[in-house]
């Protein structure tokens, strides 16, 4: 019933709801602008930004997986950063980001890498303790830091 593949461009508008659909339980639907051109351009041209797992149940989208590679200088070793990880409301439950945290860490082991990283938000309590059974560790100290828009442009060109 549940197949977990690579994602392909002919998925990307589904990729893209998949997105809205985050961001809208997020709290946070008017933060996403991506377009499918983005999404197509920087995930399946000849060098890709990113990558992508999709989950599906019984040839239903159910979920998807959105990655990309890090570097570890501590580590000296390439890592994976989960940037997100989504599961539709009617297949949670199921197995299905399990079986996508799954078939990232079968990647990662395969590309020997040293970690992988993400994130989530403080008051999404089913989605810590889901992380936690995994056995994934809280990295409390440590604070997110983001630079963005203007506050971005105004330091490369002011310095």
């Amino acid at each position: 019933m549940l197949v977990i593949r690579k994602a392909e461009a002919k998925d990307v508008p589904m990729m893209l709801q998949f997105v809205r659909e985050l961001a809208e339980y997020e709290r946070n639907p008017s933060a996403v602008v991506a377009t499918e051109e983005d999404l197509l351009r920087d995930g399946f041209g000849p060098s890709p930004k990113y990558f992508c797992l999709v989950a599906e149940w019984s040839s239903e989208p159910a979920g998807f997986a959105f990655y990309f590679h890090t570097y570890s200088t501590w580590l000296g070793r390439w890592g994976l950063y989960l940037e997100d990880l989504f599961v539709r409301p009617s297949f949670r439950g199921r197995g299905v980001g399990k079986a996508l945290l799954v078939e990232l860490a079968k990647i990662g082991v395969e590309e020997k890498i040293g970690r992988m990283n993400w994130q989530v938000l403080d008051w999404n309590t089913p989605a810590i303790e889901f992380y936690e059974r995994l056995g994934a560790l809280r990295l409390s100290e440590w604070e997110t830091f983001r630079l963005a828009g203007e506050a971005l442009e105004r330091l490369a060109r002011d310095g």
